[in-house]
Parts: C-alpha cells; sequence; structure tokens
C-alpha cells in the first residue's frame, strides 16, 4: 500500500454547524464509501512534553493512540480539523509505523457535506470524549 501523502483536493475547511460554530472538513467533490479522503503526516509528541501540550489550545487538536492511549499525536493537514460525531461518515486509521493518520469514507459523502469521525476511532462506540 502506497502512504504517499497528497494535497487534500476533496476537501475544503469552512465553517462548521455544529458544536461551537468553529472550523470543519466538508466535501468538495462527491466522495464514495470505502475511499479515502486524506492521508496526513502527523508529529507525535514526545511523553515528556505531553503536559506542556496539555495546558495550550493544541489539546483541542490531538489524538490519542497506542494500545492504552498513551501516545499522542497532531495531525498536519486538515487531519486535526475533522469534527466528531459518534455516527461519523468517516474513519481515520493511524498508521505509526509510516508517521501517517489516514481519513476514509464510511459512506457516500455528498458535495458541500461536513465530514465527520467519531474520536474514540472505534464506530459504534459512544464513550464519553476525553473533554465530555
Amino acid at each position: 500500500m502506497n502512504y504517499k501523502t497528497f494535497p487534500p483536493s476533496k476537501i475544503y475547511v469552512s465553517k462548521s454547524e455544529v458544536g461551537s460554530g468553529e472550523r470543519g472538513v466538508f466535501a468538495n467533490q462527491e466522495i464514495q464509501k470505502g475511499e479515502v479522503i486524506e492521508r496526513c503526516p502527523f508529529i507525535e509528541v514526545p511523553k515528556e512534553e505531553l503536559e506542556s501540550v496539555e495546558n495550550t489550545i493544541f489539546v483541542n487538536y490531538i489524538y490519542f493512540f497506542g494500545v492504552k492511549k498513551e501516545r499522542v499525536l497532531l495531525a498536519l493537514g486538515f487531519g486535526s480539523i475533522y469534527n466528531h460525531s459518534y455516527t461519523p461518515n468517516a474513519a481515520y486509521k493511524i498508521i505509526a509505523s509510516k508517521k501517517v493518520i489516514e481519513f476514509s469514507a464510511l459512506k457516500n459523502i455528498k458535495r458541500g457535506e461536513e465530514i465527520f469521525v467519531n474520536y474514540n476511532q472505534e464506530s459504534p462506540n459512544s464513550n464519553p470524549l476525553w473533554f465530555e
């Protein structure tokens, strides 16, 4: 499998209608179920720097991963702007060995539709999020 990253031509960032009305990621074209939406490189936050990140706005944009969710990453590209839903239309997969996070469609997504992922990673998974 090719893990090259690529520009997000299928998507754009705009004002979201959910939550506090901040930004969200939207489909710039029809996206088919199973299609890769975006592959983003990521920066892994070293353990010794995690406490510093937790006291900044970046805590709203990080992903926890690893067997016990003991590792943390900041996704580049649009990766840290996808909003959460317990009924997502997309999913993400962290490929730690390649330092890539990949977003793909769980169902057909219409042009102009906001793209949501379940921050808990497994869908369905309605466990409370760390910020709830």
